[in-house]
Formats: structure tokens, C-alpha cells, sequence
């Protein structure tokens, strides 16, 4: 620690304080730039929907100024209220002209649990956690009372025009229909919809609320509770008590381990485990994950991946055998864990059964050679060509030059070491041992494409015609 460059300057001692936790809200304006902000702007109304977190914020618009247009703030003022207007009905404007601009927040984000806003004050950091983050997006609720306006006078003026008060009201059959009883699954989704959702947030009434400008003396208490009331007096020994954790727990307590796996499984694609999940499972699922993921890799790149770093190769080597072949001193998944009993193709749905046995032939050829031709593999396994490239895809990369097919890696044969070379004798063994119902294969496909050829060249022949005779 001595010889570091970069020694410790000062250490600051961060305090918690929860006097505004329930109450404390970040609004952010996503579409003003740092010079343009509302540190002194004028707010004439404010209010609030406690239960959906929304706050909605009217700023006054200098009317006065030499850059507004009085014409066209008048304009927008008329569409929104129209003409003639109603004694009850609530001015958008009530000045007769555009003089303000509304924002309403949204929720970027549901979990602020992580996110803290932090005062620093006499060398001292006080943290307060956060009930919420509002982004405050500008309202255009005037055009769209000019356009419900607009179309109820439409309506009604084609009632008036149609005359069809005057005339006998059609029959028309109604069906009725009754509303099913729904589930426990059901009705949660139905709640987590956007119709429901927004159907809940139209209902919650407006709160008033008061506004206090950032130099007043209330607005001056509300800041005075983000610093705690102890300070460096010494008056935290019991709450300290609590953070007396190795480094390790605290990272647990600040970040859970359920909510990342949970947030990052929704990101990940089908079949992909986060590295949390991978470190939980037991070594040999381990390695069965890395070895369905990477299709063609090496020992050394498998030591490198694994989440324990410390583990000895040789406890490693002992339990690859039993979920992976090592081919020309690479490592490939075993087939039984592409295709699982019960399970089928993702192409045509061909049996799990047929499929490991084509995977274990094309497996087997690769021993013996760097390349292979996807129409002779065809004919031999008797499945279909799309069958085949989902196999050989999963092991082995297409050859452009001369359409042909060869392993993901290069042959890691020079590389072995002597645990390694004893598994690749054992596993030889045992591909010798199948090497009989292999060569049985092959036979029963030349066979079959003989017979076929003889049987399409018996149908060519032509009847010969009596006609002339």
C-alpha cells in the first residue's frame, strides 16, 4: 500500500437521513438545456395525483416580452376556449391569450430504491433516498380540447340538418352478452395492462398543491432535512453499528442479487444465463452452460469462463467427459444436451431421438476428417437438409470456397496435455466401439439410393403402342 500512486486524499463520512425518504421527488426536464431552466420561473398552478406519482406544473409565459406573439398566443387561446363559453366551464387561458406552458411527469423508471440525493456540507455527505423520478414532458391538452370541440359541433350540426328526431327510430336487435368469470391469471394481467392502467390514472382526481419558491423560508426547511440533525457529533454510534459489514455484504445489501437476475433475464435471449445465476449452479451444469453456448471451445478458454477462477484444472478435466466430447482436442457439448427426450427440431419437429443420432454421426466423421459435405450427410441420416445445417451449425462453420462444412476451431490436437490426451484415448475407444452401426448407416443409405435408382429407371420405361399394329 505504500508504493501505490494513488494515495488516499480525504475521507468523507456519508450519514443516512430519512426526514423527507416518503416525500422526496426528482423532477427532470428532458427537452431544456442547462441554460434554459425554471430556477426563476413563475408558477401559477400545481397539483398532484398521489396514488399514480403524476405532478403537473403550470409555468407563466412573459406576455410582455419582445419575442412573444400576441396575435397567435390569442388564437390558440380562442381554439382552446372557443367563442362562446360556457359559465361553468373552467378557462384553459383566462387572460384571452396563451400565458403559460403546462408539464406533466412520467415515470421513467418504477424502482428508485437505488437512487439517492446526496447533500455535501462541512465535509460531510448526507444521503436521502428517493420516492420517486418525474420526467417533465410539455402538455398540448389545448389542442386537443379544440379538436373535441370541433367534432361535437360537427355532430351537432349534422343532428340539426338530418331531421332524424322526426322520423321512427329503426329496430335494431341487440345481443347480450354476459361478462365471464375470470381467473387469478387473468385478472393480473388485465390489472398490469396499459387500458386498465391508464383507465386508473384518468380517475384520480387532481390534489392542489402549494408552491413555494426556492428562497423562501419554507422551501429553506424542506432543504435543511436532507442534512441530518447529528452530524459529526457522534450521535450515529447506533445507526453505524448496522454498516459494520465486510465489503462483500455490503455490496449484497446495496444490490440484490434476485432484483439484477430477475432485470437482466428479461434483457437476455432464450437459453442465456446471467454470470449470477451461473456461479449458483453446481460446477458440472456449469460447464454443460458454457459448453451449449460456446458449441467449440478449448479447456483453457473453459477455465477462463467459469465464475471460479480458483478451481483446479484437474477437478475440471474430471467432469467435462461427462457433458461434453472432446473432438481433435476441442470441447463439444454431448448431444443428449441439444436434444433432451421429449423434445423436437426446431425446423420440421423431427424427434429428439433421430436428431442425436445424425449429431452423433456428423460428430463421429469429424474425427476422421477436417471436412464434410452437408448432401452426403443428407444421404446418410436420411433427414432433411435443414435438419442437418441446424446440426451442423451448432459445430461447424459453411466453407464458401467449396461449399463444404468443418469444424468451428482448427484441430487442438499438439496442444493437449496428459489429462486431456488420456480423456481423447477413452473417447476414441468409444467411438470405435460405434464405429460398427456408423459404417451399418452408410451401407443401408448406398443400398437404398441404388434401389431408388433402379426403381426410378424402371418407371421410365414406356409401354410400347398397338396403336400401329
Amino acid at each position: 500500500m505504500e508504493d501505490e500512486d494513488d494515495p488516499v486524499v480525504e475521507e468523507i463520512p456519508v450519514y443516512l437521513t430519512k426526514a423527507l425518504a416518503e416525500n422526496l421527488y426528482v423532477l427532470q426536464y428532458p427537452h431544456k438545456s442547462a441554460s434554459s431552466t425554471f430556477d426563476d420561473g413563475q408558477v401559477v398552478n400545481c397539483c398532484v395525483k398521489p396514488i399514480n406519482q403524476q405532478i403537473k406544473v403550470d409555468y407563466a409565459l412573459n406576455t410582455a416580452s419582445k419575442n412573444y406573439d400576441t396575435f397567435k398566443g390569442e388564437q390558440l387561446a380562442l381554439a382552446a376556449d372557443g367563442k362562446q363559453r360556457d359559465k361553468g366551464q373552467k378557462l384553459t387561458f383566462r387572460s384571452g391569450t396563451m400565458d403559460k406552458q403546462s408539464f406533466l411527469s412520467t415515470k421513467p423508471i418504477d424502482d428508485v430504491s437505488r437512487y439517492l440525493v446526496c447533500v455535501l456540507q462541512d465535509g460531510e455527505m448526507h444521503a436521502t433516498p428517493l420516492k420517486g423520478i418525474g420526467l417533465m414532458r410539455q402538455m398540448f391538452s389545448y389542442f386537443d380540447k379544440q379538436d373535441k370541440r370541433t367534432k361535437a359541433e360537427q355532430k351537432a350540426e349534422q343532428d340539426a340538418d338530418g331531421g332524424a328526431a322526426d322520423e321512427e327510430e329503426e329496430l335494431k336487435q341487440v345481443t347480450v352478452k354476459f361478462a365471464r368469470q375470470e381467473n387469478e391469471k387473468v385478472r393480473k394481467a388485465r390489472e398490469k395492462s396499459f387500458n386498465y392502467l391508464s383507465k386508473l390514472e384518468a380517475e384520480e382526481p387532481w390534489c392542489e398543491t402549494f408552491w413555494h419558491e426556492k428562497t423562501s423560508a419554507t422551501a429553506e426547511l424542506e432543504r435543511q432535512k436532507l442534512v441530518s440533525s447529528g452530524g459529526a457529533s457522534g450521535r450515529f454510534e447506533t445507526d453505524n453499528a448496522a454498516l459494520n459489514v465486510k465489503p462483500v455484504e455490503y455490496m449484497d445489501m446495496l444490490i440484490s442479487k434476485e432484483k439484477t437476475d430477475r432485470n437482466i433475464d428479461s434483457l437476455l435471449p432464450s437459453r442465456v444465463i446471467c454470470m449470477h445465476k451461473l456461479k449458483q449452479l453446481p460446477l458440472q451444469e456449469q460447464l454443460k452452460v458454457i459448453l451449449t453456448d460456446a458449441k467449440v471451445i478449448t479447456s483453457q478458454q473453459i477455465l477462463e469462463l467459469l465464475p471460479d477462477r480458483t478451481l483446479a484444472p484437474e477437478k475440471v478435466r474430471r467432469l467435462l467427459p461427462q457433458v461434453g466430447w472432446l473432438i481433435r482436442g476441442n470441447w463439444v457439448v454431448q448431444s443428449e444436451h441439444i436434444y433432451p427426450d421429449g423434445s423436437v427440431s426446431g425446423t420440421n419437429g423431427v424427434a429428439a431421438e433421430q436428431m442425436r443420432k445424425a449429431r452423433d454421426y456428423i460428430m463421429f466423421r469429424f474425427t476422421k476428417c477436417d471436412k464434410l459435405e452437408r448432401q452426403q450427410l443428407v444421404a446418410t441420416t436420411q433427414l432433411p437438409a435443414e435438419e442437418i445445417r441446424e446440426i451442423l451449425c451448432t459445430i461447424a462453420k459453411l466453407n464458401p470456397a467449396d461449399r463444404t462444412w468443418s469444424m468451428l476451431l482448427p484441430p487442438n490436437e499438439g496442444f493437449q496435455c496428459v489429462d486431456e490426451q488420456e480423456i481423447s484415448d477413452r473417447q476414441g475407444a468409444f467411438w470405435t466401439a460405434r464405429s460398427d452401426k456408423f459404417n451399418e448407416m452408410e451401407r443401408n443409405s448406398s443400398g437404398s439410393g441404388g434401389s431408388g435408382a433402379g426403381a426410378s429407371t424402371s418407371k421410365r420405361i414406356r409401354k410400347r403402342s398397338t396403336r400401329d399394329s
